[in-house]
């Protein structure tokens, strides 16, 4: 009932201990009140957050290190609404946030998108009608363009250069409109795009091709709650779920290394090797049939009963929270 945005401390690298745990506890730096659900978030810079809201405002929290407080810098007060802006009741919930500093754009059950500039009071530009269900999740494509997924299991770009307030391009899950909670792209091939749903799968596109995906991986038993590329190393990729795993996608394996077995119920699997093919052109992830290719998964947290509903990474550091309340770090993905 009572929410709040906080900034911790987790220490650095330079305090591990033998075995490379980090010693000491985390510290809670600072934190703030926060009206409504937090949806989503995202730094913008060093030190401002952008934070959605399920009441539908947007607002953008200033870190001041100096004295390590937080306080509220600028507020789109329902920037994503159901009726109309002025009643009371009419907040929708914004859903997804994404910075590309100065811009922000948000998408809300409204079906709606915002551009925002950091520094201007009012929308740069609204696609009131942007969808006609619930948009779920939002990420650049490039500076002028974003995906959008949505819950029928579409994926849509918007050019935002377009004054048109109509999708550049629609991708389809084929069949049952599962809806997609979660979109990441591919840090260096920004063609290749990765997305999961309510049906736990996991669902790769190439959107210079086709309106399908390219693969369809069986992943969790639940909900996907959020998916992400590696960002410097995105042959690795990270997906949650509310079943309560975590699972790693490892797909830069050597063959000669592996045993040719895929986790993913011990069907076992042929690896056939990348070599005669020029790598840079050909990603792992676009192959037809990733599963006989190369990949192996890993599950992090084999006994998680409760749902992981967030996570990121950095370098060899994964951060995760949990419906217990918790939030994880573990600091050797790779060790």
């Amino acid at each position: 009932q009572d929410n709040r945005i906080s900034i911790w401390s987790v220490g650095d690298l330079g305090n591990a201990g033998v075995n490379g745990e980090y010693q000491g506890e985390p510290q809670l730096l600072c934190d703030i009140r926060h009206n409504g659900d937090v949806m989503d978030m995202q730094f913008l810079d060093q030190e401002r957050i952008v934070v959605a809201s399920s009441t539908g405002t947007v607002t953008v929290f200033r870190h001041h290190q100096n004295n390590q407080t937080l306080s509220a810098n600028h507020r789109w007060e329902k920037a994503h609404y159901h009726v109309d802006q002025d009643t009371s009741c009419g907040g929708a919930a914004c859903t997804g946030v994404i910075c590309n500093n100065p811009e922000i754009v948000t998408v809300g059950e409204d079906g709606r998108i915002n551009l925002f500039r950091a520094d201007q009071k009012d929308a740069v530009r609204t696609i009131d009608n942007a969808d006609s269900s619930t948009l779920h999740a939002v990420t650049f494509l490039r500076t002028t363009e974003i995906l959008t997924v949505n819950s029928i299991g579409q994926l849509k770009i918007w050019d935002l250069r377009q004054q048109r307030n109509d999708p550049s391009q629609i991708f389809s899950l084929t069949g049952d409109r599962v809806p997609l909670h979660c979109v990441d792209r591919h840090p260096n091939q920004q063609h290749i795009v990765a997305t999961g749903g309510q049906d736990g799968m996991l669902s790769i596109w190439d959107i210079r091709q086709g309106t399908i995906p390219v693969s369809l991986l069986n992943a969790h038993e639940a909900e996907m709650w959020e998916v992400h590329f590696h960002p410097s190393n995105p042959d690795h990729l990270f997906t949650c779920s509310e079943d309560g795993s975590l699972w790693h996608w490892d797909t830069s394996t050597d063959v000669s290394e592996k045993p040719s077995f895929l986790h993913q119920g011990g069907r076992s699997t042929t690896y056939f090797s990348h070599n005669t093919i020029n790598q840079s052109v050909v990603s792992a992830w676009l192959s037809n049939d990733p599963t006989k290719d190369r990949m192996e998964i890993t599950n992090l947290i084999p006994n998680q009963t409760l749902s992981v509903n967030s996570l990121d990474i950095l370098g060899p550091c994964l951060v995760y929270g949990t419906d217990a309340e918790a939030i994880y770090v573990n600091r050797q993905l790779f060790a």
